[in-house]
């Protein structure tokens, strides 16, 4: 076991902490039988100079071990730190299965080859099974899944959050059908083009176009961050009627709200302090903290 390995390990384990829900994080810790923190924290121990040295001096009982020492001191390490994989396979399945739900692997090396050829129909029934499986996945956990109880109320029950959107997407992309945003929307466009816009690229929010659009809301699949684009135009056409009117500076700030909404859901009052551009002094009401729900 070479320590570059082990470094490689430690980093992705590190980021597969940090990315997933904390259900799966839950699930791996109750395999692992200790907490992922703990492992990353054993793998990056095992790689340390002055630990293995120290390691070294204990077991030989020397000062200044010689190399062999801390050769062995060093291995000894690295197979104790790497144990919790090399002893648990289920461990190992379980961490390829939760890096699946938000990692895709894109091959720039091999060539593609036509391996079937066949009808628009039947890639149009396909894609009429993913969308009715999504649909009554939508219905069967409209209870259970915080994202799905505030859009399927009428008003809303609560605000809708970022990571509101993230457990939903995280939940969808779970095997058995290891859904993601781009795969339902080119359903939707298969099925029916003219009433699908632009793609869903890799803002999150898409899903909550998604969503709407599955239950009938929206009479077409728009990429979120559009509908917030257009709902501030409208927004500014209003305060001009109103005979409002905002500064450069102040539209730039406006704008820049408006992409964070687009992408987020929701501003909050601290983070409009830290806004690269503060709202200058004008006529008409100064922007206030703002947020963005689905209509």
């Amino acid at each position: 076991m070479s320590e570059d390995l082990v470094s490689t390990l430690a980093s992705r384990l590190a980021r597969i902490d940090h990315r997933i829900s904390s259900a799966d994080r839950e699930r791996l810790e109750q395999v692992a039988g200790q907490s992922l923190r703990s492992i990353e924290h054993g793998l990056v121990a095992a790689i340390d100079p002055d630990r293995q040295l120290a390691a070294a001096r204990q077991a030989s009982g020397a000062a200044e071990p010689g190399e062999d020492d801390v050769a062995k001191a060093r291995a000894e390490m690295l197979a104790e730190a790497v144990r919790p994989f090399a002893a648990n396979p289920e461990l190992r399945g379980l961490l390829v299965d939760v890096q699946r739900t938000f990692e895709q692997a894109i091959d720039e090396i091999s060539t593609d080859e036509v391996t079937r050829a066949e009808f628009a129909v039947d890639a149009r029934a396909r894609a009429a099974d993913t969308i009715a499986s999504f649909r009554q996945f939508l219905a069967d956990h409209k209870d259970e899944i915080t994202a799905l109880q505030v859009l399927y109320s009428r008003p809303y029950a609560k605000r809708l959050t970022h990571r509101d959107v993230k457990e939903l997407a995280e939940t969808i992309g779970h095997p058995p059908h290891r859904w993601t945003p781009e795969r339902l929307w080119e359903a939707y466009e298969t099925l029916d083009a003219s009433k699908v816009r632009g793609s869903a690229g890799t803002v999150l929010t898409n899903i909550v176009s998604l969503v709407r659009f599955a239950l009938g809301l929206d009479d077409e699949l728009v990429p979120f961050p559009e509908h917030v684009e257009e709902r501030f135009e409208a927004w500014l056409q209003q305060q001009a009627g109103a005979g409002r009117s905002f500064t450069d500076e102040q539209l730039e700030w406006l704008r820049l709200i408006r992409d964070h909404l687009a992408a987020s859901l929701s501003i909050e009052p601290r983070e409009l302090l830290d806004a690269p551009v503060q709202p200058a002094r004008g006529p008409g009401p100064g922007p206030r903290a703002v947020r963005s729900r689905p209509r």
